[in-house]
């Protein structure tokens, strides 16, 4: 979408080599597919690649971040989307990862936001984002705050470059995970955020494990069989993968009714009954983008 002035911009993230260009310029089209505004689409990475599409704005991932110790085990590399200059700071954003399946009009996170200063991602642990998790980390000194995860970021650059700021700033002090919020980006994007930090809706986004594996098959069928439940993912704009086995690439081998059961014990029956029209709506994504990355080559 580029013969139009842009109203948002596309941040996306990637190093090493666990996906291809071909899946990157995959997203970028299933989100101009459905975008009601345009958009730039900014893709930080550890090399530029020639074969991206020419309209793509490329930015290397930063010499402070571009190192084995901040892209692996944490993440910590995706830190850098705010350091000031990276991302231009005219526009919002909206980050995704790459292993985020795209069904509808990602403008409409942009909606979110209560202010510029707001930094909107998936709530991801019981203790909950928003007010209360401000009064604990107010009254904890920071050590107890309301934590997310950083699957799908909304956020805008001009008023979050502390943010690298402050991981600048612990690291020369500190050290590399100096203290408890460094083990990981989203852990410290929570902390730092904390005082501007809010919750996607599960009305526009989940995740794909915490909303579709569950500890007991009984409880799957159950939230399966509600109306409401079953309107709420029909109308969901994206889903984020969590890689591994439950990738795109093997949901298109599984059988009906296989099952996986993942590190923290949570299972997945590869089911209509469990799933909803989820289950063909990922199978009918994950066909199309088979489609076109096998036309490139």
């Amino acid at each position: 979408m580029t013969t139009q002035k842009a109203e948002w911009q596309l941040v996306l993230i990637m190093w090493g080599t666990k996906y291809s260009i071909g899946e990157v310029k995959y997203l970028i089209s299933q989100v101009k597919k459905h975008s009601t505004r345009p958009f730039r689409t900014v893709f930080i990475t550890d090399r530029i690649h020639e074969d991206m599409d020419e309209d793509v704005l490329q930015k290397r991932i930063p010499e402070f971040y571009d190192k084995p110790e901040m892209k692996f085990g944490g993440c910590l590399a995706k830190t850098s989307m705010f350091q000031k200059g990276v991302v231009p700071d005219d526009l919002p954003c909206v980050y995704i990862d790459i292993d985020t399946t795209i069904f509808g009009d990602m403008s409409k996170f942009l909606e979110l936001p209560k202010d510029d200063k707001g930094v909107v991602i998936f709530q991801s642990t019981l203790f909950p984002i928003g007010a209360l998790g401000r009064l604990a980390y107010k009254l904890t000194n920071g050590k107890k705050y309301g934590r997310g995860n950083s699957s799908i970021i909304v956020y805008h650059p001009r008023e979050c470059s502390y943010i690298d700021e402050k991981f600048r700033e612990l690291i020369a002090t500190v050290g590399h995970k100096g203290i408890r919020p460094m083990e990981g980006g989203e852990r410290f994007l929570s902390w730092a955020a904390q005082a501007h930090l809010q919750a996607h809706p599960k009305s526009l986004a989940v995740k794909f494990p915490t909303e579709f594996m569950l500890y007991w098959k009984w409880l799957m069928y159950l939230r399966a069989s509600m109306p409401w439940v079953r309107k709420r993912w029909d109308g969901l704009v994206a889903v984020t993968l969590p890689g591994g086995v439950v990738s795109g690439k093997n949901l298109l081998e599984f059988e009906e009714g296989y099952e996986v059961v993942d590190r923290k014990k949570r299972r997945l029956v590869w089911s209509e009954r469990t799933l909803g029209s989820m289950k063909q709506r990922l199978i009918d994504y994950y066909r199309d983008q088979e489609t076109e990355l096998a036309k490139e080559k």
